[in-house]
C-alpha cells in the first residue's frame, strides 16, 4: 500500500550495526481490536472482496485490510509467519530473513531483515514482531537497535473466525509508515 510512498521518500541510511535514530514515532499497536465496518464493507466482504482503508497524518500513515479467507486461523497464521517465504508472493520484497527468534512468556519475539526493491531502488529494514497465537495477533515494530531506511513503521496481524462464516477466518493486516 504504501510501497511508492516509501520508496520515494526514504534517506537509503540501513545500518545493522546501528542503533535507529529513535525509539518509535509511529503509533504502537497492543492488543488490536477487531475493526468496526460499516454495512457497505460488510457487503463487500460478503461478495469475496477485501476491504481496504487509509487514513493519512502528518508525513506517512495507515493502511487497513480486512478480508475473509477459507483456512482456519492455524492455516492463516503458518502463513503469516512463513516471513522466509514473503518474497515468493510480496512482488517487491526482495529478500527476507529471520535473524532472532525467542519464546517470551505470552508471546514469541520474531526478528525479521526485510528487503523492498523496486524501480531500481532498494529499502531495507528491521522488524521486531510480537506473535501471540493464543490471543490471535501478531504486532510489531521497527527492531530499533538497528538502523532502517524506514523512519517508521508498526502494524498488525489480527485473525478470527469470520462473523459472517465459521468455516472461513477474517484476517485484519494493518500496517502503519513514518518517512524520513
Amino acid at each position: 500500500m504504501y510501497l511508492y510512498l516509501a520508496l520515494t521518500k526514504t534517506t537509503f541510511a540501513a545500518d545493522p550495526q546501528k542503533p535507529h535514530p529513535h525509539q518509535g514515532v509511529a503509533l504502537r499497536f497492543e492488543n488490536p481490536t477487531k475493526t468496526e465496518l460499516s454495512a457497505e464493507e460488510r457487503s463487500t466482504l460478503k461478495k469475496g472482496e477485501a476491504v481496504r482503508k487509509q487514513v493519512r497524518s502528518g508525513n506517512g500513515g495507515r493502511g487497513i485490510a480486512i478480508m475473509d479467507v477459507s483456512a482456519s486461523s492455524e492455516e492463516v497464521w503458518s502463513v503469516i509467519t512463513d516471513f522466509e517465504q514473503y518474497p515468493k508472493w510480496i512482488d517487491q520484497m526482495s529478500s527476507s530473513s529471520i535473524y532472532s527468534t525467542s519464546k517470551q512468556a505470552n508471546h514469541t519475539e520474531i526478528l525479521v531483515d526485510f528487503t523492498l526493491s523496486a524501480m531500481m531502488i532498494s529499502v531495507q529494514y528491521y522488524i521486531d514482531h510480537s506473535y501471540y497465537p493464543d490471543q490471535g495477533y501478531l504486532t510489531w515494530t521497527l527492531d530499533y537497535s538497528k538502523q532502517s531506511d524506514l523512519d517508521d513503521s508498526t502494524g498488525y496481524w489480527l485473525v478470527y473466525p469470520s462473523p459472517d462464516d465459521p468455516t472461513k477466518s477474517r484476517v485484519e493486516y494493518s500496517v502503519g509508515v513514518s518517512l524520513h
